[in-house]
């Protein structure tokens, strides 16, 4: 085989791992959200964006506030997931270039002067970093239920800003009973891989 990761890490984080549907109330640690933090802030974006914001919904009047925007069939998993992240693009990542590009501070104004600019490149390199993040929490041991299905100018109005964007709300946990619908199937290799 060609892969250099261990087998059994390749399917800790792909072939084994599930989108969870259910969760025990084993609880997730701050430690354990700031190792997969630490873990995935080192993946690749444009410019070194970096773009991700991450809402952690832990008290329990937050979360009786998101439940209901969830979509109908979201609101039983995201009441009893451990945590619940929201996943956000910030609109003004730019105002942190100068420390997160050093070599070309002027990158600020030269490419991201204006804001339709900003949001197009926000929204590509956070949804890039969001699924560091879904791989993250599989590295530590943790499943994750990523989801687009709620109200998203309700989630921004009540969570966010007019700066930052809802991509996609992550039930994070360890699975409970009956926590994994059986696997969808994948495209073939030669159903995606075109060489010219």
């Amino acid at each position: 085989m060609s892969l250099v990761l261990d087998p059994a890490a390749q399917d800790l984080l792909f072939r084994e791992a599930r989108t969870a549907n259910t969760f025990s109330d084993e609880p997730v640690t701050e430690e354990q959200v700031q190792a997969i933090y630490d873990l995935v802030k080192y993946g690749p974006t444009a410019f070194n964006q970096s773009p991700l914001r991450v809402t952690l919904v832990r008290s329990p009047e937050a979360r009786e506030r998101l439940v209901p925007l969830m979509a109908e069939g979201n609101r039983p998993k995201t009441s009893s997931a451990p945590l619940v992240a929201i996943l956000s693009a910030d609109n003004e990542f730019h105002e942190e270039l100068p420390q997160l590009f050093p070599h070309f501070p002027q990158a600020k104004d030269a490419f991201f002067s204006e804001r339709p600019v900003r949001e197009q490149a926000a929204t590509l390199n956070a949804a890039l970093q969001a699924g560091y993040f879904i791989v993250g929490v599989r590295a530590a041991g943790l499943a994750a239920g990523p989801m687009t299905g709620f109200d998203f100018a309700a989630v921004q109005k009540e969570f966010l800003d007019d700066d930052h964007t809802p991509l996609m709300i992550v039930n994070i946990g360890k699975p409970g009973e009956d926590a994994w619908f059986p696997r969808s199937p994948r495209l073939a290799f030669d159903e995606v891989v075109t060489t010219v």
